[in-house]
């Protein structure tokens, strides 16, 4: 290629899961093919403000931490530009950096759940990853659930607790309905953040308060005694699935600390020691809830496998999940026989594909004549 294609990493954010999303933009930055293409750094800080190229590198993780940035950095914009956007210091004057593709690598609120792709998707430039509808019903737990078991797909039994009923949540419908224990894990938020293993109805009201503190819906899920298999899915209209992973926590649950802090928190376990029939229907189940979800690009599907059963369950689904060199949806790629280097390039690709596909349409109407 004569000229590399331009990709804007959007990492950060006003999220809990803020320091996943710097460790993910560091791996994705250092993956990128520098032949194929040219990084351009917008990182948005835990105020929601957004900060380009060096003072964005600020906000990575080194070797000695994170440098302090500079809260006097202009805001930016991104501007429309005939299916590029422009990102640029102020919101008037020339100049601006234009970004061909974009990779917003923001897990959780306000990056997970289609804000930034509605955005995306107002400046007509192509990104990484899944649609406004996509991104939003995967980062809902609740409403995944309820289109997944529509679609047949099974589901492990939940409650709902919203923070305006907080007062007429009675226990007793808890103990009835899922019983003990039980988790506790806000609706829109990932990494495990406010999520609780809850073993009695003494516990739960303790629960409650620290993950409504994150999210305004909850849910209340019956705990399975389950293995946890992951399996990374990996494509558009046509995804293919990875070989499955497994979890394995060594606390009583895969918590956040676990995930990105304990270095000894879990094992991991690649490929999944599962039966070959079990390992198919995995892999048929994570394409079937890619696309019953409306998602495109990436997710990794997280199952529960009873134990004493063998029934499978999806748990839920991340459309961004993390890209850390610990992380499983890269780890699954990579024995797969895909590269980290290769599947963000193949990612980008499928960004600009889907764009292209959708730009495609018509955006006027224009009635089609009649014959006389």
């Amino acid at each position: 290629m004569s000229q590399r294609i331009r990709v804007g990493i959007i990492f950060g954010g006003r999220s809990g899961e803020h320091e996943v999303s710097l460790r993910s933009a560091r791996s994705i930055l250092e993956a990128l093919d520098p032949l194929r293409f040219e990084p351009v750094l917008v990182g948005i800080d835990h105020d929601g403000r957004w900060h380009l190229q060096e003072a964005a590198r600020a906000m990575l993780p080194a070797a000695d931490g994170a440098l302090i940035l500079d809260d006097r950095t202009s805001a930016l914009a991104i501007s429309p530009c005939s299916g590029t956007a422009l990102v640029q210091p102020g919101t008037s004057g020339p100049g601006g950096l234009p970004i061909d593709v974009f990779f917003p690598v923001l897990h959780g609120t306000y990056g997970e759940d289609g804000t930034i792709q509605g955005l995306l998707e107002m400046a007509d430039v192509a990104y990484a990853g899944s649609g406004v509808l996509g991104s939003a019903v995967g980062m809902d737990k609740d409403v995944a659930k309820r289109l997944l078991r529509d679609a047949g797909i099974p589901v492990v039994d939940w409650l709902v607790a919203r923070s305006w009923q907080r007062d007429a949540l009675p226990d007793r419908l808890v103990a009835e309905r899922i019983g003990f224990p039980c988790f506790v894990k806000p609706a829109n938020l990932g990494s495990s953040v406010g999520v609780h293993k809850v073993k009695s109805e003494e516990a739960l009201q303790r629960a409650l308060d620290d993950a409504f503190q994150y999210d305004t819906k909850l849910l209340i899920e019956k705990a399975v005694d389950a293995r946890e298999i992951e399996c990374a899915v990996l494509g558009n209209e046509l995804p293919e699935a990875s070989i499955p992973g497994e979890i394995i926590p060594h606390a009583e649950f895969y918590s956040y600390e676990a995930k990105y802090i304990d270095s000894d928190g879990a094992g991991l376990a690649i490929p999944a020691n599962v039966t070959t029939e079990q390992r198919d229907r995995v892999r048929k189940l994570a394409v079937e809830t890619f696309q019953a979800l409306e998602l495109d690009g990436m997710a990794r599907v997280d199952f529960f496998l009873d134990r004493k059963t063998g029934e499978l369950f999806v748990n839920e689904v991340n459309t961004i999940p993390g890209f850390t060199s610990i992380s499983m949806y890269p780890k699954l790629w990579e024995a797969s026989g895909l590269s980290f280097s290769q599947l963000v390039t193949r990612l980008l690709e499928l960004g600009i594909e889907r764009h292209n596909r959708r730009r495609a349409l018509r955006t006027r109407y224009q009635p089609e004549s009649t014959p006389t």
